[in-house]
Parts: structure tokens; sequence; C-alpha cells
């Protein structure tokens, strides 16, 4: 039932230049229905401010945390949140997967923690009818829709790179069989980034699986006042599914089938071209400041984010500024400062912002 809706979004990609009566085009015989793209466009509005108004039951605050989560599950990639402890982040993760009605499980990382904990493994099993032995898989906590993997840089990279695979195939290889897993698939990852004892900081290939790395700051005085306030009484706030698994498959076909313009494109492409030290985009800063820079994906990754958090804001296609707003969030965790950087006391947060100011859309 979802790809018979889904293929209906074809139509979007022709409503800029054909306008909507010609993008549905006449009736075959025995066809599905039109679907009128700007019904399918309000379906995902509403059920993203219906998925909000659930999280903000029990999460005071943090609204732009929370869009960019939700635009990250919009677009089908992974999101890692870092921030110190106290913060909310394990609860906020958990929240936005309460709010839909899919297949969720958390991993806690820990330093003993083995890949075979995440993924599964074969167990020897007596079959009942023959009474002999048999290898059986028992499947890991990774086959879920929505895996929460709390303090991911607890655990060595041996069990970390376990994730890979099911991030980028979303399948698991295990003793020669391949396993899918179930569609829609996200992993989302807290981190602690102040406590560096007893840790193990992702390598470059891990980070890049994850679309988003959003940063979670303190919250306003009003907030945190609201937040004592709400959570030292005896009442208690509970959450209700608003979303399933269809409407999410859904949701996710609207935003890969939206229209995008070649410029949105070619700016997300200069964008991840300027981090580059030794291309010819790159800016000052990039060049005396980075060591790496964002590879292609990262160009992927702000066009489709671009494209998610326009829909969220009832736009059928994105803008120069939609790409300003996320572009931090894909960067931010695939340019390496080098040591001038480090002496100087520049932040990546710095040079980024010095990136998009510097560089020029396209005209």
């Amino acid at each position: 039932m979802v790809q018979g809706r889904c293929k209906t979004m074809a139509t979007i990609e022709k409503t800029q230049g054909d306008g909507v009566e010609a993008a549905t085009g006449p009736k075959a015989e025995g066809a599905p229905p039109a679907v009128d793209p700007d019904q399918l466009i309000a379906k995902l509005h509403e059920g993203c401010a219906r998925l909000k108004r659930q999280v903000h039951q029990v999460i005071v605050g943090q609204d732009e945390v929370i869009d960019s989560v939700v635009c990250c599950m919009l677009a089908g990639g992974h999101c890692i949140v870092q921030g110190v402890p106290g913060l909310a982040k394990t609860l906020m993760l958990r929240s936005i997967a309460d709010a839909m009605k899919m297949r969720f499980n958390r991993i806690q990382f820990t330093p003993d923690l083995m890949p075979s904990d995440i993924t599964g493994a074969d167990i020897i099993q007596r079959d009942a009818q023959s009474r002999q032995r048999k290898f059986e898989f028992v499947k890991g906590p990774i086959f879920a829709n929505i895996v929460l993997a709390d303090e991911i840089n607890r655990t060595p990279p041996k069990t970390q790179a376990a994730l890979l695979q099911a991030m980028q195939e979303r399948e698991v290889t295990i003793s020669g069989r391949t396993h899918k897993l179930a569609e829609p698939f996200f992993v989302l990852a807290t981190q602690n980034p102040i406590e560096q004892e007893g840790t193990y900081p992702l390598p470059e290939a891990a980070l890049d699986r994850f679309m988003f790395m959003v940063y979670i700051d303190y919250p306003t005085a009003k907030e945190e006042h609201l937040m004592v306030k709400q959570t030292t009484t005896g009442k208690r706030h509970s959450i209700a599914p608003v979303l399933d698994t269809e409407d999410m498959v859904l949701f996710q076909e609207i935003v890969r089938m939206a229209p995008v313009s070649d410029m949105v494109i070619a700016y997300c492409i200069r964008l991840a071209r300027a981090t580059r030290p030794t291309d010819s985009l790159a800016t000052a800063m990039v060049k005396k400041y980075l060591k790496w820079g964002a590879g292609p994906r990262s160009g992927q990754f702000m066009t489709l984010g671009a494209k998610a958090l326009a829909l969220t804001k009832g736009r059928i296609t994105p803008s120069f500024d939609d790409v300003k707003a996320i572009c931090k969030l894909v960067l931010r965790h695939r340019v390496i400062p080098n040591f001038n950087a480090e002496a100087d006391g520049i932040s990546t947060e710095a040079i980024l912002a010095d990136l998009v100011e510097k560089v020029a859309t396209p005209k």
C-alpha cells in the first residue's frame, strides 16, 4: 500500500514548471487516483507538528535540536547528539521514538560490549522434533526501526564498527548469511564530549555514516525553571504514538521526490568543496586551519536535509537559506582541524561560520 501511494510522488517533480494539472495528467483506466502534492506536503507538515507536540509533553525547549533530529529522520539519515551530561539527550531521543509506533531498542555502549551483542549471533539449539543440535540465529538489538546507541564513544572501535554495515546497507552479515533490516531504520546516538577517560572517539569512517551531528546546549533560565517545576511533582507526562511505520516511509519518499533546483544543489557542492584546503573554492580560514575537508556524501546530505527542512515548514522546494540552516549539522563532524587551529584556539564552528559567510551563492 505504501509503494502505491509513494509512486504518486513523482507528480511533485513536475509541479514547478507544468502545474498540478499537467503533472497529474489524464487518468488511465485502472490507474490509481492522482494525489495532490499539496495534500502530501500538508500531511507531512501536520505529522511532524503532532510529533513535536508529543515530545514537548516531556522535553522543555530544545526546539532546534528536536527539529534537527526529525529532519534527519525524514531524510532517512542517522543522527548523533553531543552534549554534556544532564541535558536529557537520551530522554529526548527516547521520547521521539515513543511518539512513533515503531520497534525501538536501546543499546547502552560499554567498554566490554561485543559486536555480537549488537548484531546477534548463531546459538546452538536443540531441535524439538529431531532432538539434533543445530545453529539458530538470534537477532540482536540492531533489528529494530529505531536504535538508540547511548554513549556510543564508550565502546572500542571493534564494536563501533559493527554498526557500519547496518547504517549504510541496512543489513547485517553473520556467519556468511546476510539479514535485511526492517524499513525505516534509524540510528540515534549520543556522546559526551567532555569526559575522555575510558572513551574511544569514533573513527572518521563511522562519523561519516551519521548524516547530522547535533550539539545540545544548556537550557535558558526560563526553560530550566519550567523543567525543574515539572519534574519535581507527582504528575507524570506520557507520550502517545502519533506516527507509524507507514507514515514515516511515505514521508521519506516525499522528501526524496521533492524537487530541488540545480542552483541549490550547486550551492551544496560549493560548500562541501570549500572545506577542502587544496580546492580553489577554499576560504583563507579553511586553507590555514583545516587538515581534511568533507567528502561528496556531505553534498548529498545537505541537499536531502534542506529538502526535509523545507517540507517541515510547508514549502515544496528548498532555498539557499535552508542549506545555510543545516550545513553545519552536516559538515562539523566531517572536517578535521590542524595543529594551527588548536594553537590559535580556532574552533570548527568558527571555521564553518566563516565558510558560510564567505562562500557565495550561485547566480
